[in-house]
């Protein structure tokens, strides 16, 4: 057996990683134009388009014979996990930059250790603990930083405000399915999960005072290229990596390599959006990511 085979859910997790942090960065220029709840709209719609060949390829069916209560809980995840909480995701990413995302987005594997231990019965440890801590005490850093021509102190607070919310409704619909992953097929509960949201969005959309804007944001071919783009990566490809990553490599390894997303996130930011780096931030992201890898591995 090759390096290349034996390590294949390792490279998997990482690519994850790189695939999505692109995606991020598509998502920022697709919301100079495009409304967070269209971007999340259309992205879900094309993913939920997409899975449904992917799931024949992969000899699995979309509705197969399981307790309606598991379609349910599902759709809920997904309601709240993608349809809620990317569309929060969306509002900070416009609001805070690329660059500051990939610090707040830091704060996703705490949310996901301390529901465990409230709705599983985890246990932290002393080092996941630290962990947390390094991690809030990067978030709150940046809370403080100095107003600048693009980005006020206000608007960082907001942004961080709907980042927060964000993760914690993706890692409640992570952790509510979570026994119920355990033996049920990946591609047909994403597939669920992304019917889920695409209903709640459906749903929003119907009712919302400014739904004719937010059609024709999704319509508008100003930003079109990184809509598509940014939603074919960041919904479809990066998920087929992700399952790629957590079935041929142990679960831990795979979710730290997941985690070195928000450190590309940074990079990227800097090197395509021309996000400026200040030693504030520098600092944040390295001290963000150490937390987040204490909290996976502690």
């Amino acid at each position: 057996m090759s390096g290349f085979e034996t390590y294949f859910g390792e490279a998997m997790a990482l690519l994850t990683a790189v695939v999505w942090a692109l995606a991020v960065i598509l998502f920022r220029k697709s919301g100079e134009a495009v409304h967070p709840i269209g971007l999340n709209l259309f992205k879900n719609a094309l993913a939920v388009i997409l899975f449904i060949p992917t799931a024949w390829l992969f000899g699995e069916v979309i509705l197969r014979p399981a307790p309606v209560g598991d379609y349910l809980l599902l759709f809920l995840s997904g309601a709240l996990g993608i349809g809620i909480a990317d569309t929060l995701f969306f509002k900070s990413l416009n609001a805070l930059g690329a660059g500051l995302i990939a610090i707040v987005d830091c704060l996703y594997s705490p949310f996901i250790i301390c529901l465990s231990m409230l709705w599983l019965g985890d246990t932290l440890s002393l080092w996941q603990w630290l962990g947390v801590i390094l991690i809030v005490s990067a978030v709150l850093s940046v809370m403080g930083e100095r107003n600048n021509a693009s980005i006020d102190r206000r608007a960082i607070s907001l942004g961080i405000l709907w980042g927060v919310l964000a993760l914690a409704s993706m890692a409640v619909g992570i952790v509510m399915i979570k026994p119920l992953l355990e033996h049920s097929p990946l591609i047909w509960a994403t597939e669920m999960r992304l019917i889920g949201g695409l209903a709640v969005l459906a749903v929003v959309l119907l009712f919302h005072p400014s739904r004719l804007r937010i059609i024709a944001s999704i319509r508008s071919t100003r930003r079109w290229k990184y809509t598509l783009s940014g939603s074919f990566l960041g919904a479809y490809i990066s998920m087929i990596l992700w399952l790629a990553g957590m079935k041929y490599a142990q679960a831990s390894t795979a979710s730290a390599l997941n985690q070195t997303s928000n450190i590309f996130i940074f990079i990227f930011a800097a090197l395509l959006l021309k996000e400026k780096i200040t030693p504030l931030r520098l600092a944040a992201i390295v001290v963000g990511v150490a937390g987040a890898m204490m909290v996976t591995f502690g």
